[in-house]
């Protein structure tokens, strides 16, 4: 599990963003960063909305929550969200990986 830090009234995590994806998912980890594939492109800050617009879903936070503390211009991200500790981000990264139960029809 990736390192998060709590912050005044929040916490801060890094993320490594890979752009012009399929889907918006998280895949993986790289070292002590959460590995992000978006399928917006990289062009006038679209990669960063979608990444703000993805974290805030995935926390299931208002957007408003969500901003990129550091790394606006490249992949390395560093992500600060408002009102959730560290232990509700890890549980909802650990939720989102968990693979859906088969239906038994």
């Amino acid at each position: 599990m990736i390192p998060i830090y709590e912050a005044a009234g929040g916490v801060t995590f890094a993320v490594k963003v890979h752009p012009r994806a399929k889907k918006n998912a998280i895949t993986g980890e790289l070292g002590d960063a959460l590995k992000i594939s978006l399928t917006a492109a990289p062009i006038d800050g679209k990669a960063n909305e979608a990444c703000v617009e993805f974290v805030a879903k995935l926390l299931k936070v208002p957007r408003a929550s969500v901003t990129i503390a550091c790394g606006h211009s490249g992949r390395s991200k560093t992500i600060r969200v408002a009102g959730v500790s560290a232990k509700d981000v890890q549980d909802r990264i650990l939720l989102w990986r968990k693979p859906a139960p088969r239906s038994h029809s």
